[in-house]
């Protein structure tokens, strides 16, 4: 499995409204300068996150884009394979019939454990747990920040 931009960044976007979670909405614009990312971009990969039920939003004044579940309970697993489908490392691993060796090729069980591995590793990580993690970054950084100042 190849991690594009558009699971990378749609990653990030949810981390920033995980972090955000018991504040209410934000916009697209804020997540695009906090994360240092394309409006743009972020517009296009909040539509299949939307449909997915993984984002909700509000208009308005104090409008924006909110999780739709709590952080605990959304997996970076289902933002990625929302994205980037879960056909596994090599196409053979999903659909054995694409190749004429699936059944005994000597590298085709490799290619099924490491693509087990991604889906099982990526399922146990929550949004709250990368946020919590990231919050921890930020604040290290502030901190070797100011001792430099």
């Amino acid at each position: 499995m190849k991690l594009t931009t558009r699971s990378r960044y749609a990653t990030r976007m949810m981390v920033e409204l995980a972090r955000h979670h018991q504040n209410g909405p934000l916009q697209l614009g804020e997540i695009a300068k906090k994360q240092r990312l394309s409006l743009k971009y972020l517009e296009q990969l909040i539509i299949p996150l939307k449909k997915a039920g993984l984002i909700k939003s509000q208009r308005g004044s104090k409008g924006g884009h909110m999780l739709a579940r709590p952080p605990e309970e959304i997996s970076i697993w289902e933002i990625v394979s929302l994205l980037e489908g879960d056909e596994g490392v090599t196409p053979c691993v999903s659909y054995p019939d694409l190749c004429e060796m699936s059944e005994t090729c000597p590298t085709r069980d490799v290619w099924d454990l490491l693509s087990e591995v991604i889906r099982e590793t990526l399922s146990r990580i929550t949004l709250a747990e990368l946020a919590h993690r990231y919050e921890q970054k930020l604040q290290k950084f502030d901190n070797q920040k100011q001792r430099r100042s």
